[in-house]
């Protein structure tokens, strides 16, 4: 692998210090500074009029271009994770719904290919799975099919495949039976425990957060909201300072309004940015089959048969502009986008941000939000 040189970029966490070189070799970051020009490099880029931020990082991904994670091979997930780099994402979590135990075995196997795979490669880097509401509330299931939902057995054991290295997460409602023992037990067993899909009353998070679990998924959305007799999961999660949340910032699962309402209380710092993106993402609009059931998109908007929101059709890209026209800043941005998710993984010593020795996961985007050039690894993509 060689050496690339960046040269006159302006940093995202750092903007007012004037524009810098970043030079990348053997696929981490060297340096970041004004002084490289007795460095030499393999390739140079101007980054003239361009700001670099580090990789998005997108916990919470179903699918892309026609290829749904629950059906998916090593093979049609790379097109994923081409897609993906492509609009900016340089790591992922593939995102799997409710399904057989069968299907389970079998697309693990498969992501544990990916991950063989896609080393070297111009793709985002698969970094681990994300089991999305096998241990939900039945009357908070949305678009997910509560026929294979799971209740943890008294065993001690979590019950689902894992993979042979990454991370695991798993999004639960606490209040399921056996749920605040089953945070317990994927805290011992080396998994994030996520709340999501849930009707908890406070008493019942007050045990989750007692028990271990940190992290709300897609906030807003498949929870009870705010009332002022009533905590509800969104009240109690904006009322607690340890809580962090990810969010859906398309403006259709979150009203832009609401969704700004809800960062600034909570401060960028506890904030992740999601897509929840299926498979029918970068086709447009039109019908699809998903999970069982026919899914139409209609000017960006999913709806199943049974007229929940499926998911979403944006990509990290889309959530980065969406934010931006909110008015936060790049640092912001890098911080929702990259750190915080990378941090929630345990991966913010390798990826996240544009520190020295890092990987050199890098997106160099205009002042439109176009991303110009990117680097997974130090590996560039075509744009």
């Amino acid at each position: 692998m060689g050496s690339i040189l960046i040269k006159e970029v302006l940093l995202s966490e750092k903007a007012a210090t004037g524009p810098v070189d970043i030079f990348i070799e053997d696929g981490r970051i060297i340096s970041v500074n004004n002084d490289t020009l007795s460095r030499e490099a393999d390739v140079a880029v101007d980054g003239s009029d361009l700001t670099a931020f580090p990789g998005f990082v997108d916990i919470h991904i179903h699918g892309a271009v026609g290829v749904d994670v629950n059906e998916g091979d090593a093979d049609s997930m790379l097109r994923i994770a081409a897609f993906l780099a492509k609009n900016g994402v340089t790591s992922w979590v593939p995102t799997l719904v409710p399904d057989s135990d069968a299907n389970y075995e079998r697309v693990i196997d498969e992501i544990d290919r990916l991950m063989t795979k896609q080393a070297g490669r111009p793709v985002a880097q698969a970094v681990g799975v994300h089991y999305e509401g096998v241990f939900a509330n039945e009357k908070m299931c949305g678009a997910l099919r509560p026929e294979y939902f799971k209740r943890f057995s008294e065993n001690g054991k979590v019950g689902l495949p894992v993979l042979k290295s990454g991370v695991h997460l798993t999004t639960l409602a606490p209040e399921a039976a056996g749920g605040i023992d089953l945070i317990r037990q994927l805290i011992a067993d080396g998994w994030i425990p996520l709340i999501g899909h849930t009707r908890a009353d406070a008493t019942t998070l007050d045990a989750a957060f007692a028990a271990g679990a940190r992290h709300i998924t897609h906030f807003f959305n498949a929870m009870t909201g705010v009332h002022h007799r009533d905590l509800g999961v969104a009240g109690w999660t904006l009322t607690n300072d340890m809580m962090t949340f990810d969010i859906i910032a398309d403006g259709i699962h979150v009203e832009p309004r609401i969704l700004k309402m809800a960062v600034d209380s909570k401060r960028t710092t506890n904030v992740t940015l999601i897509s929840d993106s299926v498979a029918p993402t970068g086709l447009g609009d039109g019908r699809f089959e998903l999970w069982g059931e026919t899914v139409s998109v209609v000017n960006g908007r999913t709806q199943n048969e049974r007229g929940s929101i499926a998911g979403s059709v944006i990509t990290m890209l889309d959530a980065f502009r969406q934010m931006s026209r909110l008015g936060y800043s790049g640092h912001d941005l890098s911080i929702m986008s990259a750190l915080n998710p990378a941090r929630l993984l345990g991966l913010d010593g390798e990826i996240g941000s544009l520190d020295v020795g890092k990987y050199a996961d890098i997106v160099l985007i205009d002042k439109y939000g176009t991303v110009e050039h990117a680097f997974v690894r130090g590996v560039p993509i075509d744009q």
